[in-house]
């Protein structure tokens, strides 16, 4: 992988990731609800009990919040680069509402292993967290896309 591709995939992932947070927290904030990833990621490892001080728990929900972004990102980039999903608007609208989609199942997955769950409005998380998703999907088209 070159530096250049490199480059925009970090980029991309940054991005995408930072403006679909953002989207996030605009809704949490709006409906008072707690819809933020990395505080929901912050309390599945507490839940979890690891053992580290609540500082290195935010910062290791954070870092794996923009890993699986990265994820994503590399997905949506060799689907790209092999010609499997056509780089379009529509087509980024698909993958982002795929991620989403995505993202709803493995949310639910994570909340079913902790012992004490979470006390959100978890249909509105996931409503939330499916548009979100849409809009990592078009950021990433247009940040990736910026590098061609």
């Amino acid at each position: 992988m070159t530096f250049h591709i490199l480059s925009q995939i970090l980029i991309t992932t940054i991005a995408a990731t930072s403006l679909m947070t953002l989207f996030s927290y605009v809704v949490s904030a709006s409906a008072r609800e707690l819809y933020k990833e990395p505080v929901l990621l912050t309390y599945l490892l507490s839940s979890l009990k690891i053992e580290v001080s609540p500082q290195i728990k935010t910062f290791l929900a954070w870092l794996l919040h923009y890993i699986i972004g990265l994820l994503f990102v590399l997905i949506y980039h060799y689907l790209w680069v092999y010609d499997l999903v056509e780089m379009s608007w529509p087509a980024a609208f698909v993958l982002g509402a795929a991620s989403g989609v995505i993202g709803i199942f493995g949310w639910i997955l994570l909340f079913k292993i902790v012992p004490q769950k979470p006390n959100i409005n978890f249909k509105g998380y996931y409503v939330q967290l499916f548009f979100a998703h849409i809009i990592f999907g078009v950021v990433a088209f247009l940040v990736y896309k910026l590098f061609i």
